[in-house]
């Protein structure tokens, strides 16, 4: 009975992720359908992912699978990706490009990348809702938005002055060490360390970005003459950006604080 009861948990936290996950994977879908078969001549395909995305976000709107306060978390990630791509695809960094034409963008950027990382937001949004998440510390408001306002000012200036990633993952690590994550799948909460979810969900980040560039929906230089996987180096810079977006749906969303016979909120 009780590896029924397991094996149950894991059938529906799989469904749970995978409804969390609808909006990344609807897009990831896009791009791989479109790289084998794009049959619009009069409409690029950059073009076509932008305005995908913008409609299927308004069909989750309407059906209601997705809240107005997740939609938030879309648009506002959107815009803070955005300035950073247009920075990071600059004819003077060139960190990546994206080798397609488009009409919707802005330099060298097409405007459906925001949604790429605007997906990670959506994810994180919804597991909060779904899994009705809580948490065993979680340091001060004013402490995290320091934090990833550092995170996000190295992701630009690491081009002129030293990278300081190495201590800032240090610094994530001083902060939420000791917090644990309970996620709730039918009645009972489950837990694991908050890191460790963090770097399983940047992980599952990582292999999406293979398949996207595999896709040729943006590309490294090392990947410009063949398609190589990408460095897992890159897990680092995914790691500390989910978790500017993780801090931007806590704003939004009440930090349930676990404690014993009690919850407190954040």
């Amino acid at each position: 009975m009780q590896f029924k009861k397991i094996i149950n948990e894991l059938w529906l936290f799989g469904l749970k992720q995978a409804y969390a996950s609808i909006f990344g994977g609807f897009l990831l879908f896009t791009m791989i359908v479109t790289s084998y078969w794009y049959p619009l001549e009069n409409l690029h395909r950059y073009d076509f992912i932008f305005i995908s995305a913008i409609v299927f976000q308004v069909l989750l709107l309407i059906t209601k699978l997705e809240t107005l306060r997740e939609s938030l978390v879309i648009i506002v990630f959107h815009i803070v990706a955005t300035v950073m791509e247009v920075f990071k695809t600059s004819d003077a960094i060139q960190s990546w490009s994206y080798p397609e034409e488009y009409l919707f963008g802005i330099g060298n950027v097409p405007l459906f990348t925001g949604f790429m990382y605007s997906a990670v937001g959506s994810y994180l949004a919804r597991v909060w809702r779904i899994f009705e998440l809580e948490y065993s510390h979680y340091p001060s408001k004013k402490a995290t938005g320091i934090l990833v306002t550092l995170i996000y000012v190295n992701f630009f200036s690491h081009h002129y002055i030293w990278d300081f990633r190495w201590f800032l993952l240090g610094l994530t690590i001083f902060l939420f060490y000791r917090i644990k994550i309970y996620f709730k799948i039918i009645k009972t909460h489950r837990h694991m360390p908050l890191l460790v979810g963090w770097f399983l969900v940047a992980l599952f980040i990582w292999f999406a970005e293979n398949i996207a560039t595999f896709t040729n929906i943006w590309l490294y230089p090392h990947q410009s003459a063949e398609w190589q996987m990408v460095s897992l180096s890159k897990l680092s810079s995914w790691y500390l950006l989910m978790l500017i977006s993780f801090v931007l749906v806590s704003l939004i969303n009440s930090v349930k604080i676990r404690r014993v016979g009690h919850l407190k909120i954040n």
